[in-house]
């Protein structure tokens, strides 16, 4: 009798420890899963001290998302993969504004990952000083710094307005939103996905504006993977 105790005892510590790794399985956050949590989270949220409020969006439990680092990047486009990555952060207006018609034209054109690379905090920072100069304000990331060297042939000049005016920095900025294709390692298709109607990343989106944005990503994309090049546009924040 003691014995069978024992075994029942026994049996049921098993099963709860297996039960627990099953759970912690579960309950990990998956890459789609994380990304759908991090831009709705802020849904409707205040943009500082300002009348506007975040575009609301709702991504599918089932998107192509995959987080990525910029030394990520660096090593697949070094091993000459093929494959789309999104530089952008969460909080960006303009990105928000095009963000579902991206996911839906990946899932059309059946990609399934598209690689994301969070650029609000690694990025350099430049500003105009009082005397006209352009001076550097933050330093970007070492794994920054290398992709401005590989995504140079698509990336746009980083200019700077000052007293009503457009001056270069003389480098190159990975703006947000920005889609990259890469083809065998080489960057082949840069496309923001900002319809030429669209000024304010506010505003509401009208067919036309969201018609333009699909037919954007699906050109630059879909000629990409077909090693060819086509589209852009200028709009990016």
């Amino acid at each position: 009798m003691k014995k069978r105790s024992i075994l029942v005892i026994i049996a049921l510590v098993l099963l709860l420890i297996i039960t627990g790794c099953d759970y912690e399985k579960k309950d990990k956050t998956s890459d789609a899963l994380k990304f759908k949590n991090e831009y709705e989270s802020i849904n409707g949220d205040k943009v500082g001290n300002t009348e506007y409020r975040v575009r609301n969006l709702t991504i599918p439990e089932d998107n192509p998302m995959v987080y990525a680092d910029a030394n990520d990047i660096i090593t697949m486009m070094d091993n000459n993969d093929t494959f789309v990555v999104y530089f952008g952060f969460s909080s960006c207006p303009w990105c928000r504004s095009v963000l579902p018609t991206l996911l839906e034209v990946a899932d059309e054109l059946d990609i399934k990952k598209i690689y994301y690379v969070d650029v609000k905090d690694i990025r350099d920072q430049m500003k105009v000083d009082d005397n006209g100069k352009v001076v550097l304000e933050k330093e970007g990331s070492e794994g920054y710094i290398g992709l401005l060297t590989r995504l140079d042939n698509v990336l746009e000049d980083y200019t700077l307005e000052y007293d009503g005016k457009e001056i270069s920095t003389g480098k190159k900025r990975i703006y947000a939103p920005n889609v990259v294709s890469i083809v065998n390692g080489e960057a082949k298709e840069l496309e923001t996905g900002i319809s030429d109607k669209q000024d304010d990343p506010f505003m509401e989106l009208s067919d036309e504006i969201k018609s333009e944005t699909y037919n954007k990503f699906k050109c630059s994309i879909k000629c990409v993977l077909e090693n060819k090049n086509s589209c852009s546009s200028k709009h990016a924040c």
